[in-house]
Parts: C-alpha cells; structure tokens; sequence
C-alpha cells in the first residue's frame, strides 16, 4: 500500500487521539467528564486544555483536506509512491501542530500548519500536471 494512504490512516486518528487528550483536561481543570453536555464544558477549558480543543478541532479540518487531495491523487492516475515526499511532510506537520498549539508558539504553529497545506497544493499540482498532459476523448 502506498505511504500516502498509511499517512491518511495515521491522520484520521489524530483528532480522535486529540478527544481523549481534551478529555483528561476537562477532568483536570473542571473536576469531571460531562457526557451530557461536553461541548459546553470544552467551552469552559482555559490554557492547554483549550489549546488541544483547538488542536482538535483543527486536526478534523486538515483531514478533510488531507482526504480530498488523496482522491484527487488516485482519481488523477498519479504514480502515488512519488507522493512519499510529500506525504512525509503532511505527517510531520501534523504530529507538530498540535504540540506547538499546545505549548502556544502560535507563529510557529502556524508555519507548520501552512507547510503542511504546502504538501497537499504540491500533490493536487502534480494531479493537475498530470491531468494536462492527457487529452480527453469524447464518447
């Protein structure tokens, strides 16, 4: 199987990983774990807690893109194992972000964010290159 699809299986995890994380703060910081109403308590979190909602919360955002760049590489006929640069770097920025959220290093945060949306611009350019080399034949 090609590292881009490990990658997307290790990303959809993150923000489930995140959850649980989110969850020993709101019992830290609020005394308890409130199942009826968790997004109002996750409003209350302060500090790290509320940074790792954000990491959160983010992480379900870069997976979506994540997702959507992975089908427009494997609809476009992209050789993937060429996609393993890139595939590398979205996973290292995704394992950092929410690090550096959490120790609020915001500039930097963002740097990586964006350098991790830089990998998926690189893989849907190479689809589109791809793409513009092929003509399309009509029925």
């Amino acid at each position: 199987m090609p590292l881009i699809l490990h990658v997307l299986f290790v990303v959809s995890l993150l923000p489930i990983l995140l959850a649980w994380i989110g969850a020993l703060y709101r019992v830290r910081q609020l005394g308890r774990l409130d199942n009826h109403h968790p997004r109002a308590q996750q409003a209350r979190l302060t500090g790290v807690g509320a940074r790792v909602h954000a990491a959160q919360a983010n992480a379900w955002e870069s997976l979506a893109v994540f997702a959507a760049v992975c089908v427009i590489a494997i609809g476009s006929g992209l050789d993937l194992d060429g996609l393993d640069g890139a595939a590398w770097l979205f996973l290292a920025c995704r394992l950092l972000h929410p690090l550096l959220y959490a120790a609020n290093l915001a500039w930097w945060r963002s740097g990586v964010y964006a350098a991790g949306m830089a990998a998926c611009l690189y893989i849907v350019w190479r689809a589109a290159s791809q793409g513009m080399g092929s003509t399309v034949v009509p029925p």
